[in-house]
C-alpha cells in the first residue's frame, strides 16, 4: 500500500507470534543521516498508531520515502491507519 511518506507491506505468518514491523530506507533517498531521521519518524508513527489496527500474527515492513522528512505526524498517522485498513480489506477478500 503506497502513500506519500511511506509504503507498507504486510504478510500474515502461520505462527502464534507477535506483530513484527521493520523500516528500510534505500540510499538513493538521501544521506545516512536522513535515512536515519526517516527511520526514527516512521517508528515513531508506528508507537502512536493503535496495535489493534494491526493484524495479529503478522510481519510488515514500512519502506520510507523521501516525503517522510517533511509530512506532518498526525498526517502520517492517518496515512498509516488508511494503509492498514486497505491491507486488511484485502486480506479478508482473498479468504
Amino acid at each position: 500500500m503506497s502513500r506519500p511518506a511511506f509504503v507498507l507491506q504486510g504478510r500474515d505468518r502461520d505462527d502464534d507470534g507477535p506483530i513484527r514491523v521493520g523500516f528500510t530506507v534505500t540510499k538513493k533517498i538521501g544521506t545516512a543521516t536522513e535515512r536515519n531521521r526517516i527511520r526514527r519518524r516512521l517508528r515513531e508513527v508506528v508507537k502512536r498508531v493503535d496495535g489493534a489496527a494491526m493484524r495479529p500474527h503478522s510481519d510488515y515492513v514500512l519502506v520510507g520515502r523521501r516525503a517522510a522528512l517533511d509530512r506532518g505526524f498526525s498526517v502520517m498517522i492517518d496515512d498509516l491507519h488508511v494503509a492498514l485498513d486497505r491491507i486488511g480489506r484485502g486480506r479478508q477478500s482473498r479468504t
